[in-house]
């Protein structure tokens, strides 16, 4: 994919005036379904490989010290609340403009069978998401299939898969694992589960908390590309790190803050944490996409929506 650089528009005075709001706001007990916490392990994660880094013990969920009643109630919360992008149109739209980032194309289906070194670092990346063998989730996907399937054309290569986790190393898999990988997303139970990779590990938990955090269908898809490019690590360019770096400028409407105000800054944070990498710096699929939509007023993401990526122009009627 062609990534060239293209410089991100800066909201200083929306920040300014946040900033300002947050300075004069004090933050009194709220229930539990109101406010979300991100927790940070003791080691550092800088997740935000293309499929999202998340080596072991670098991710924690946000809710994982939540007790039994508070996540109990987070779901009739959640249950109340309008499906947003996991209604199924808009999960099918949510999967395109993720594909036309990824790569350069709206039919997402078709890349089950897709594999190559990108060369940003995370070996092999693979399938409609992007998982990649340093990243932990390609492995994961992998480990899972073979529980349901141990007779797999992949499973073979779980123990090279295990030790090139973390690396941008082929030692192992080459010259056979791409070919195997193709083979075996021709199969429809691979596919399945690639899908269940996917809503498991980013859509389901993305989706989930930008609901907790009072985000409408815009704000979700924002939250679910995020996970996806930059991973559900908690290191400063990780998903909950990002998150938490923007909590220190904004409320999220949850908390009473408003939610064009709080989504910008997200992307200005994201955007900054992008360009930091190398193979991220061009941040269209934030500028001339997500910001698109967002300063449109388009909170709902309704369609028909036109954005570019990479230069390239994308329509969904």
């Amino acid at each position: 994919m062609i990534r060239r650089i293209r410089k991100a528009r800066y909201r200083e005075t929306a920040r300014n005036l946040v900033r300002m709001k947050r300075a004069g706001l004090l933050l009194l007990a709220v229930a539990p379904v109101a406010t979300v916490a991100v927790y940070f392990l003791g080691g550092d994660s800088d997740s935000d490989a293309a499929a999202g880094q998340h080596g072991p013990g670098t991710q924690r969920p946000y809710d994982q010290d939540k007790s039994a009643a508070e996540i109990k109630a987070d779901d009739k919360l959640i249950a109340q609340l309008p499906p947003g992008l996991a209604a199924p149109a808009k999960k099918e739209l949510a999967q395109k403009l993720v594909t036309s980032a990824e790569n350069s194309t709206l039919n997402w289906r078709g890349q089950y069978g897709y594999i190559e070194d990108i060369g940003d670092g995370n070996g092999y990346t693979a399938g409609i998401i992007g998982f990649c063998t340093g990243t932990n989730d390609l492995l994961t996907l992998v480990e899972q299939y073979t529980k349901d399937h141990p007779d797999n054309g992949l499973a073979r290569y779980l123990p090279a898969l295990r030790k090139v986790n973390g690396s941008d190393s082929h030692e192992g898999l080459d010259p056979g694992f791409t070919k195997a990988w193709k083979a075996e997303a021709a199969k429809p139970a691979f596919r399945k589960a690639q899908d269940r990779t996917r809503d498991s590990v980013y859509f389901d938990p993305a989706v989930r908390l930008a609901k907790l955090d009072g985000l409408g269908t815009l704000g979700q898809f924002i939250y679910y590309d995020a996970m996806v490019l930059h991973g559900p690590g908690t290191g400063p360019r990780g998903f909950y790190g990002l998150r938490e770096a923007v909590l220190k400028e904004a409320n999220t409407p949850a908390q009473g803050g408003k939610e064009k105000a709080y989504l910008d800054i997200f992307l200005d944070i994201r955007t900054k944490a992008m360009k930091e990498k190398k193979a991220h710096r061009d941040t269209t699929r934030v500028e001339t996409a997500q910001r698109q939509f967002l300063y449109d007023g388009n909170l709902d993401l309704k369609t028909p929506l036109t954005w570019k990526v990479y230069g390239e122009t994308f329509k969904v009627r």
